[in-house]
Order: structure tokens, then C-alpha cells, then sequence
């Protein structure tokens, strides 16, 4: 059903790309994928080369934009992971590689300006708090560390306006991808001027704020000549890959929330309005003029598990029993934090620990560990989506580690105390993608429903275990997590 929407996602680990009809069902052959993977190095550096993703785009756009779809492409649509950062000069070209949210060099800055800066203000102006994945800190550290790249730099953008940049000679920021900074103010949606002091930077630095009812004009006359079949389409300004796994699961109002597990993971609720006021430990983005997303962030889920697997091996059908089992009071307990912490604490340094090893601890055991801290990490942010006016009747699970080692979904429901519906249904981030571009494009369209599977129910007779896990696992965060919540 037209119109049509070519739906373009750059995650932590691939560039992919789809061709969606107006009801939100891929294209039947469409889906293509280019891997990549982040540059990391011991100091904390996580990088990807700008114009590499902007080649792996191109190419999936000639792949995608075949001739015979011509007059029926309504629109282009990207999402980004989230938050990015690329400096670019004045010939219009890269001159920093793009920084990626787990870069966590910038953990001094971060602490100086909780030491200069009421983190509660800026955390209810902006809906971030000051840690490293945002960029009031990461552009300091730029300014402080590298001087001359930081002065080279002409307008500062993110990793999809760059792309943009390049590949259509104009770009914009998406509210949702502005709101990912640190430097929005929610509550007006422009640009937060005490930030950008902060940062170092000033707002013509920065592209235009556009909410998705309003797609990039003055796209260069070259776009069409290049692809055919997008003449007359609209692009749509790059989103952030949060908002657009909402709409892809099929969480697109406050009754739902949804997990999401892939590299990273969350829990995230979109709300009508702008909410008042934000709990501490979680975040609050701006997605639009009508809505806001609402949750917190884990930096480590599918790299936890990936981790994992070059390091304890096991064979599937061992990961199967292990993650069904009955809890062991002899596992460890483990925070998960491979390359910093973000909801609730924020400590930007944080590492991971394992503690209670003893000479019995097997590798199972410690595989289990590792993963039951990543339910107790989701478990924190969902007490504090409690104490808001968000009211979620149902939670969805989507994401590489939910499709890769879904029995893990027990553990996580067991630890929420709460029903599970598992997303079966594959590359939910890009069909958001299309659907936020579709909402503008075809809004009297009915969606089709997102695939789920056999709801996981909490097994009663764990709840004491996994309190009493919650409970070990505050007193040992608070024991050796140096990061307090403002207020």
C-alpha cells in the first residue's frame, strides 16, 4: 500500500536499510545490511569513521531505490544510534572521527561540571543529566584535550546529519536526535543557551531543530539525478534509534513500555505533553512538539553478552537450561558495566565487578550472573518509571539479545515482577524509522500489528530471591559506584 517510506538504520554493530508500504510491513526482498563496528581502545575511546557509514548509506540507498518503485518512494526516513558527535570543517568534510556514546574519555569533564553546575536544573531544562554520552561534557573535553581539531571545527552535528550533509548538501537535526545532546531545552524545543556556554559552542554551530511534520527541503538537484526512483520524495531529518524502537514495537503511547536489548539497551516510555518533572535517574527527550520519551539508558546489554560468550563458552543449548533454571543462591552478583554507567547513577567511569566468586563458581554460574545483573540494571530504571505519572499496562521486548538468547526474557520478567511480551518480528528500530516518517506521510493508514510471542509470566515463588538480589546489588553499587543522583 503506497506511499512507501525507505527506511535507513545505523546501529552499533551494522548499517541497515528496508523499503516500507504505508501500513508498516517491509517490503517483501528489500532488507540489506553493511557491518561495521566501533573503534575502542583501552583510555575509553569508541569511534566509527563518519564517511564510512555515509558510504555504507549510499550504497544501501542504490540497493533499495530500484527503478521500478519510482513514484511510489513517499519518503526517506534515518535513525542513528544515539547520542554522536562529528566536528566538520569548512570544505564540508569530517575533521574528528564520529564519537560514539560509549566513548567515555570525557569523565573528568563530566566531574567538573557537576562540581560547576546544579545537575538538577540543567537535568529538568534539558531532560539529560551530565555524563559522558551527552556533549556539554564530550566538547569540552574536545576544547581541553585537542585545541586545534576543537578550533577546525565549523558546525558540530551528528553522525546522520553528517551523513545527510554529505549525501544531499543540506541537513537538520530531528527533535529526537536534538533532544539526545544535552544541549535542548525540552520544555521549548531550541537550542539551551547556558548549555552551549557550557559546551564551548555557539548555536549557528548547531543544524535546525525539525520536528518529522516538517522533512528538509532544498535537497541538491543532484539526489534525483542520482537515485530516480526518490524523485519527489521527502526526507525526513535523522532520529535517534530510541524514539524510532518505540514506534517499531509498537510502544507508541503511555499504556505500553518497551524494553529494548540490543548493544545497548532501555526502557522507554512515550508520554503525551512534556512531563513537569523527571526522576533522577532517568531521562526525559523531547521527540516532537507532542510527545516525549521517557526511561533510561544501559550502555552494556548485548556487548555484556557478547562478552560473555568469548569468555565463558557455552553451547546453546547450555545458555537454554542455564538462563530456565531455578536462581542459585551461589551465583555472583555482577554489575554489569563494561564501558559506563548511565540510569540511574551515571557514573560515567563506572567498570564492571564481580563479587562472591568463590573456588565452586563455575563459568554457568557466572554467565548467569552477568546476565541476571543486567535484569536487576533494567529493574532499577523501572522502580523510578514507577514514581511517574507513566502508567504502562504492558511491556514489550525487542532486540538482538532478546532474538539471540530469548530465554533470557525469564529471568528479566522474574526480576520486573512483570508479564513480558517478546517482539518477534525482526529490525523493529527500522520499521520505527519508516512509521515516524508514515505517521507524517499516510496518518489515516492502520498500522499493522507487531508480531509477539508467548508472554513470559513472573515465576511467584522467585519474587523473595530476586528482591533480596535487588537489594545486594544496591549495597554493592553504592559501595564502589562513585556517582550520587542530583538532588
Amino acid at each position: 500500500m503506497d506511499p512507501l517510506v525507505l527506511a535507513l538504520d545505523v546501529g552499533s554493530t551494522a548499517s541497515r536499510g528496508d523499503v516500507y508500504d504505508a501500513t508498516g510491513r517491509p517490503v517483501e526482498g528489500g532488507r540489506r545490511k553493511v557491518a561495521h563496528a566501533f573503534r575502542g581502545s583501552s583510555d575509553g575511546a569508541s569511534e566509527i569513521d563518519p564517511d564510512q557509514v555515509t558510504d555504507e548509506l549510499a550504497g544501501l540507498i542504490t540497493q533499495l531505490a530500484a527503478a521500478p518503485l519510482r513514484g511510489r518512494i513517499g519518503g526517506v526516513a534515518l535513525d542513528t544510534f544515539a547520542s554522536s558527535l562529528v566536528g566538520v570543517g569548512a570544505d564540508g568534510g569530517a575533521v574528528t572521527p564520529c564519537y560514539t556514546y560509549a566513548d567515555s574519555r570525557c569523565a573528568a569533564q563530566v566531574r567538573a561540571l557537576r562540581a560547576e553546575l546544579d545537575e538538577a536544573d540543567v537535568q529538568q531544562r534539558t531532560g539529560c543529566r551530565l555524563h559522558g554520552s551527552y556533549l556539554p561534557a564530550r566538547l569540552r573535553w574536545l576544547r581541553e584535550t585537542a585545541p586545534d581539531r576543537f578550533a577546525a571545527v565549523r558546525r558540530w552535528v551528528s553522525l546522520g546529519e553528517y551523513a545527510y550533509l554529505r549525501l544531499l548538501g543540506t541537513t537538520a537535526a530531528g527533535t529526537a536526535t536534538a533532544a539526545w545532546t544535552g544541549l535542548l531545552d525540552r520544555r521549548t524545543g531550541r537550542w539551551d543557551p547556558g548549555m552551549l556556554a557550557v559546551a564551548g559552542i555557539e548555536a549557528d554551530q548547531l543544524s535546525q531543530v525539525r520536528d518529522p511534520d516538517d522533512p528538509l527541503t532544498a535537497v541538491d538537484a543532484d539526489v534525483a539525478r542520482r537515485w530516480p526512483a526518490l524523485a519527489g520524495a521527502r526526507w525526513f531529518a535523522p532520529i535517534a534509534d530510541g524514539f524510532a524502537s518505540n514506534l517499531g514495537t509498537g510502544a507508541a503511547d503511555g499504556t505500553t513500555a518497551a524494553v529494548a536489548a540490543a548493544t545497548s539497551g532501555a526502557i522507554r516510555v512515550l508520554v503525551p505533553d512534556i512531563p513537569e518533572r523527571i526522576p533522577p535517574g532517568l531521562w526525559c527527550y523531547r521527540v516532537d512538539a507532542r510527545r516525549s520519551l521517557l526511561g533510561g539508558a544501559l550502555n552494556d546489554v548485548g556487548r555484556v553478552v557478547s562478552w560473555l560468550q568469548d569468555t565463558v563458552a557455552l553451547g546453546d543449548a547450555e545458555l537454554d537450561r542455564l538462563m530456565t533454571a531455578d536462581p542459585d543462591p551461589a551465583t555472583p552478583m555482577v554489575l554489569p558495566y563494561l564501558s559506563g554507567k548511565r540510569s540511574t547513577g551515571w557514573a560515567a567511569d563506572a567498570r564492571a565487578v564481580i563479587a562472591g566468586v568463590s573456588p565452586a563458581t563455575s563459568g554457568e554460574l557466572l554467565f548467569r550472573g552477568a546476565m541476571e545483573g543486567v535484569a536487576l540494571a533494567f529493574a532499577r530504571i523501572a522502580d523510578q518509571l514507577q514514581t511517574t505519572a507513566a502508567s504502562p499496562q504492558r511491556i514489550v521486548a525487542s532486540g538482538r539479545v532478546t532474538q539471540e538468547l530469548p530465554s533470557w526474557l525469564q529471568i528479566l520478567a522474574d526480576v520486573l515482577d512483570a508479564p513480558v511480551d517478546p517482539v518477534t518480528v525482526k529490525r523493529t528500530t527500522l520499521r520505527g524509522t519508516a512509521v515516524h516518517a508514515l505517521e507524517v506521510l499516510a496518518p489515516d493508514v492502520t498500522r499493522a500489528p507487531v508480531d509477539t510471542g508467548p508472554t513470559l509470566e513472573p515465576v511467584s515463588a522467585r519474587l523473595d530471591h530476586y528482591r533480596l538480589r535487588a537489594q545486594r546489588y544496591d549495597d554493592l553499587y553504592r559501595a564502589v559506584i562513585a556517582a550520587d543522583p542530583p538532588g
